[in-house]
């Protein structure tokens, strides 16, 4: 009889299918925090987990753990590497929430390009000329860079070419081919995009310890650009684009991830007009939530059913799982 541990509030449709489940008990831990469910795991056959670190530790104490399945698709804060000694599969939900995010960055983009934020708060003050400034800008001819070419990515260039939009595309994993066919011009190197965009989006996973976006990398883009994040917080160095917002180097920033999350109540980027932000809720939409919910939940029954799919699990090479 598989016992599961649900670290993180889900949606109660991924819940009611625990519940209906037979020969399965369970766990659940609404609260976000890695010590709410750590004192849990050594019961636990199967884990699903929301953002919480899955550290090496919590691993090894984990004696009875079989399978981890993320609600979600990314995966930084779980030790891969300590799931592989144990060959222990990790699962993904699949894509079941690339249109939401897709559609969390356009409306970033949209936000800070209109100036929302600013003439929203100008209006309620009774700061009518603030209108008369004409320093909104339009979509519509404006060189758009997607770092990341993947589902995300692919929805993002077809909504933004929707609002006449050029698309340029940054990533080395895919051939240049590929991202002509989709509708995005590719670029050589990260820098050559970023010097000709006017909005970069980032939709890449975390590639070594050094932020994809750092001081140089600021430096490098016009001073009208606008970057928007939805992906991970450890790809802008946070310290970096403060500085370089203070400096004119770039118009606007949009972030729904950080590199500590939850962020701090002071974080210097807060006190802005020219930065957006929300509490990492892109993929949050009603919509994805059950499908995430019931995606996780139905990804650990299963694989003690015996049949998880392996294009779900991100180790399945290391692992050989599905062979």
């Amino acid at each position: 009889m598989p016992h599961l541990l649900i670290a993180g509030k889900i949606h109660d449709a991924g819940l009611a299918l625990i519940r209906d489940a037979k020969g399965v008990t369970y766990d659940y831990v609404p609260e976000i925090s890695h010590e709410s469910y750590a004192g849990l795991i050594q019961k636990a056959d199967g884990l699903v987990v929301r953002t919480q670190p899955v550290p090496a530790e919590t691993i090894g104490k984990a004696t009875k753990l079989k399978i981890v399945s993320r609600h979600g698709v990314g995966y930084d804060a779980v030790d891969v590497s300590a799931l592989n000694i144990r060959r222990i599969p990790l699962a993904i939900v699949g894509d079941v929430n690339s249109r939401p995010v897709a559609e969390h960055a356009m409306m970033l983009i949209l936000a800070l390009a209109k100036k929302i934020r600013i003439f929203d708060g100008a209006t309620r003050d009774g700061k009518w000329d603030r209108r008369n400034r004409f320093d909104s800008t339009e979509l519509d001819g404006k060189i758009l860079l997607i770092v990341g070419f993947g589902r995300i990515g692919h929805h993002v260039a077809r909504m933004a070419s929707g609002f006449g939009m050029t698309i340029l595309a940054y990533d080395p994993g895919l051939a240049p081919e590929t991202i002509r066919t989709a509708g995005a011009e590719p670029v050589e190197s990260l820098m050559d995009g970023l010097s000709r965009a006017d909005i970069i989006t980032l939709h890449a996973p975390r590639t070594g310890e050094a932020p994809l976006i750092g001081s140089s990398q600021l430096a490098g883009m016009k001073r009208s650009a606008l970057i928007v994040n939805t992906a991970r917080g450890s790809l802008i160095d946070e310290a970096a684009l403060a500085t370089a917002l203070d400096s004119g180097l770039l118009a606007g920033a949009g972030l729904d991830v950080f590199s500590e999350e939850p962020p701090s109540a002071h974080h210097p980027l807060f006190d802005r007009d020219d930065v957006l932000v929300s509490p990492h809720t892109a993929s949050l939409t009603a919509e994805a939530a059950i499908r995430m919910a019931v995606m996780s939940v139905r990804n650990v029954l299963d694989y003690f059913e015996g049949r998880l799919d392996p294009s779900l699990v991100v180790n399945r090479a290391a692992i050989g799982f599905g062979r």
